[in-house]
C-alpha cells in the first residue's frame, strides 16, 4: 500500500437529506464537500463519505466507530440529542449495562444513525491507544 495516502469511511444512506440532518443535529457536522457521490464529512483527520443507495441500513454489523476518551460524557450528550443506545445480551457477543459493554479495559456502546447503520462509540483502553500510536495494533 505504498501509494495509499489516506482512508475514507463509507456509510450508506437511503435518504441523503435525512442523513445530512442527522449528521448536523447529532454530531454538529456539515459536509465539507457534496458532489455526485454524496456528502463528505471531516471527522478527526478522517473523511467519511455518506452516499445514496437503497442498501442503507442492511448491514447487521458496526459500520463506523467513533473513538472517545470519555464515553459516559459523550453518551450523555448524544442522548440529549435523541440518540438511543442499543442493549445487547448476546451469548457470543457483547453484553451491555446501560448501553455500555466492557472489554478488558475498553468500553463500547452502539446506536443507529438515521439510515439504520450501526455506529459504535468506543473508549479504547490505554494499552490499545499506545499500540495504535506506535503503529503496532
Amino acid at each position: 500500500m505504498s501509494h495509499v495516502s489516506s482512508m475514507t469511511a463509507v456509510l450508506a444512506a437511503s435518504d441523503l437529506d435525512r442523513a445530512r440532518t442527522f449528521w448536523h443535529d447529532v454530531f454538529g457536522l456539515d459536509p465539507v464537500l457534496s458532489d455526485v457521490t454524496g456528502d463528505y464529512y471531516a471527522v478527526g483527520g478522517t473523511s467519511v463519505l455518506v452516499y445514496p443507495t437503497s442498501f442503507a441500513g442492511t448491514a447487521k454489523n458496526t459500520t463506523l466507530s467513533l473513538l472517545t476518551d470519555d464515553i459516559a460524557a459523550d453518551m450523555a450528550e448524544f442522548r440529549a440529542r435523541g440518540v438511543v443506545f442499543h442493549e445487547y445480551d448476546l451469548e457470543d457477543g457483547p453484553q451491555t449495562v446501560d448501553g455500555v459493554a466492557d472489554f478488558e479495559g475498553s468500553r463500547a456502546a452502539w446506536f443507529d444513525d438515521s439510515e439504520g447503520n450501526i455506529i459504535a462509540l468506543m473508549q479504547p483502553s490505554e494499552e490499545i491507544l499506545a499500540k495504535v500510536a506506535a503503529g503496532s495494533a
